[in-house]
């Protein structure tokens, strides 16, 4: 069998990192890890990942400055004092723009390329920030948020894509968290904004439209940077690839820069084999032909097994990440703290949003070192004891109910020690969610070929935005009908199932290009496979 030689700084983007020329497919073994020189990508690469990662600023931000919304907006702000009812659609509707957006982004990244998604994404971040801004009602707050949930959706997708198949593999995961860790930061923003303008007049209107600036700096600075040379490779674009390639490796890369490009030459033409297998012939007018490549990636995707098996393991992690109910802490932190009688809800859910800062942290620093597998499996058990250890704080207060009438941001600590074990049991949940759910979720990209990476990635953000949707939707009514005890108790038998399910089918993708993941997954769900080439390459 014959392998590509190289360093694994020059090692492909998201492609195989070594091409096999024999019809076997032999087992994957420690020797076929490529190790890398380099110790950190370059400053280009950082560049264009601390860009694209504006998105994930955009995105945190309006997760965290619904919870400091929904306190701050007066009864006579959009009309009338907000129901639990209000306060659902309004949280709920950027996640139904957000399940609407996914899957149709991921057909817009194949025909338009990555870069102008984003761009898109922008002007939709910007259009409704501003209409949130002045609406003088309940439906117009949750138009406008429907409108920033377009564009959350579609840059949820976009940018983890973007960055994964620009990243050098061995900073694929460490980079790609980079885009969650500014999530988080726009969250920590969020909170440091709405408590300094909750008490204002109308100072709710200041929060949300705030949101449209990064959008703005973003739309700036994507101008200059490139297409991915993959979207590039496959529109014919060769000596745009190569410019872009040359610019990730630098003075010197020029083998690696012909190597990339044969790599992912190689892995179009292979996919191109399969695909014939699954596909129809494309004809007719230009939308017939559209039409029927959407129709032939969809046949891909589902009748390939190996693809089938990405799909799954990527809609798992992306549903228990949210049906685990960690956004609802994020969107209702603000009540909840309410609820106990903090003396300032917006100022302790700021608490939550530095942990998962911190942790999300952490987190880019050990990825690519620990694992994706091992982080997951370890950090879902903690979450359940946090959500168990909250649920016993709620019962143990007397198993407080939400009113339709939220208590007052200014009164005063009831001095409860539940009340303080319930802030310390979310704030360990978060920490376990940041290092490990909150991240490897989004590495999705990395399990499907190039062929439907789009399209699988995709699907499965739209399986995170329709859970998130459900999340936000039910969250209030639960805690109203079955007590925030019971709901807790729920979401901490959702991580269980999840955990169960990720240490049965989700193979460790720590250091593997993408030829070995296929691999992993052609026959099976590699698990087993996948921990003994860890075995070999940790001993």
């Amino acid at each position: 069998m014959e392998t590509v030689e190289q360093d694994e700084a020059h090692a492909p983007l998201i492609a195989s990192e070594y091409s096999i020329t024999s019809d076997e497919q032999e087992p994957l073994s420690a020797s076929k890890t490529i190790r890398e020189s380099a110790t950190s990508p370059s400053p280009f690469i950082w560049a264009l990942t601390l860009t694209a990662s504006t998105s994930g600023l955009l995105f945190g931000y309006d997760t965290g400055v619904i919870s400091s919304t929904l306190v701050s907006i007066g009864p006579s702000s959009l009309g009338h004092s907000l129901s639990a009812l209000d306060k659902g659609l309004i949280t709920s509707c950027t996640s139904l723009g957000a399940l609407i957006a996914s899957p149709i982004t991921g057909l817009l990244c194949d025909k338009y390329g990555r870069k102008i998604v984003i761009l898109a994404a922008d002007a939709s971040f910007v259009v409704g920030a501003i209409w949130q801004a002045v609406t003088g009602s309940v439906q117009g707050m949750v138009a406008g948020r429907t409108v920033v949930g377009l564009a959350v959706g579609a840059a949820s997708l976009v940018v983890p894509l973007y960055i994964g198949e620009l990243a050098p593999s061995a900073f694929r995961g460490k980079l790609v968290t980079v885009s969650i860790l500014f999530v988080t930061l726009g969250q920590v923003v969020a909170y440091l904004i709405g408590w300094m303008l909750s008490q204002r007049d109308e100072g709710w209107r200041w929060m949300v439209g705030l949101g449209g600036a990064p959008a703005v700096l973003q739309c700036v600075l994507m101008v200059a940077m490139p297409e991915t040379p993959r979207w590039l490779v496959k529109a014919g674009r060769w000596a745009e690839a190569k410019e872009v390639l040359q610019k990730v490796y630098g003075d010197g890369g020029d083998g690696a820069v012909e190597e990339v490009l044969n790599a992912i030459r190689t892995e179009i033409l292979d996919e191109d084999a399969i695909s014939d297998d699954v596909s129809t012939i494309v004809e007719g007018n230009t939308m017939n032909v559209w039409m029927t490549r959407i129709r032939n990636r969809y046949a891909e995707l589902f009748h390939v097994e190996g693809n089938r098996r990405a799909l799954t393991i990527a809609c798992l992690l992306q549903g228990l990440q949210q049906l685990c109910g960690f956004n609802s802490l994020m969107y209702f932190s603000a009540t909840i703290f309410s609820l106990l009688h903090f003396s300032s809800p917006t100022l302790t859910s700021l608490s939550i949003a530095v942990t998962n800062f911190i942790f999300t942290l952490i987190a880019l620093i050990i990825i690519d070192n620990v694992g994706r597998r091992r982080i997951l499996l370890l950090s879902v058990p903690v979450m359940i004891a946090g959500l168990i250890a909250c649920s016993i704080a709620y019962e143990c207060l007397g198993r407080p109910n939400l009113g339709e009438k939220v208590p007052s941001a200014d009164t005063k600590v009831t001095g409860s020690p539940w009340a303080v074990v319930v802030l310390a049991s979310m704030i360990v949940y978060v920490a376990a969610y940041a290092i490990g759910l909150g991240n490897i979720a989004w590495q999705q990209s990395e399990l499907f070929p190039l062929s439907v990476r789009s399209l699988g990635s995709g699907l499965a953000t739209a399986t995170n935005w329709g859970s998130n949707f459900i999340v936000g939707l039910t969250f209030l009514p639960m805690m109203q009908t079955l007590t925030p005890a019971w709901t807790f108790t729920v979401y901490a038998g959702v991580c269980a199932v999840g955990w169960v399910l990720a240490w049965r089918i989700y193979p460790e993708t720590k250091g593997l290009g993408l030829e070995d993941v296929r691999a992993l997954l052609r026959n099976g769900y590699g698990v087993r496979e996948s921990l003994r080439r860890v075995k070999v390459d940790d001993g």
